[in-house]
């Protein structure tokens, strides 16, 4: 009988400090996106917002979830787990976004400034030119 008990509290000794460690990886938090234009701050309706968990390695985990803004350029994610998460948002018309970001709160606010394509140039032409030099007159 000795032996038994000696052995649950061994048991009791490894098993508890485990459960602790699950549950307290287990936190998770609402993530709250919100979308804006860099140039005048109005929000962005319809924006793409893809969350992504990340590895503690750095690489981007399986799976993920897209979200869309609404017409005040928000979204949100109930239960999203403590740890790294990779933002990336995709709007026609801007620049895509993406960053990383730790969860660490109940409640993570993420704030996007979305910005516009910058002009492109080419070696071939004059900047603004679609033409090459030579064919330009």
């Amino acid at each position: 009988m000795k032996m038994w008990r000696q052995l649950f509290a061994i048991f009791a000794l490894l098993v508890i400090p485990v459960l602790l460690a699950a549950n307290a990886s287990d936190q998770v938090s609402t993530v709250k996106v919100l979308v804006l234009k860099d140039d005048n701050g109005k929000p962005v309706r319809n924006a793409a917002v893809v969350l992504h968990p990340v590895k503690h390695s750095g690489k981007q985990a399986k799976g993920g979830i897209e979200l869309k803004t609404d017409a005040e350029g928000k979204t949100e994610m109930d239960g999203m787990p403590y740890g790294p998460l990779r933002v990336q948002v995709i709007a026609p018309g801007f620049q895509t976004f993406g960053e990383d970001y730790t969860i660490n709160q109940p409640e993570q606010i993420v704030t996007v400034r979305l910005k516009r394509p910058k002009e492109q140039y080419t070696i071939y032409g004059e900047p603004g030119s679609s033409q090459p030099k030579d064919k330009q007159q």
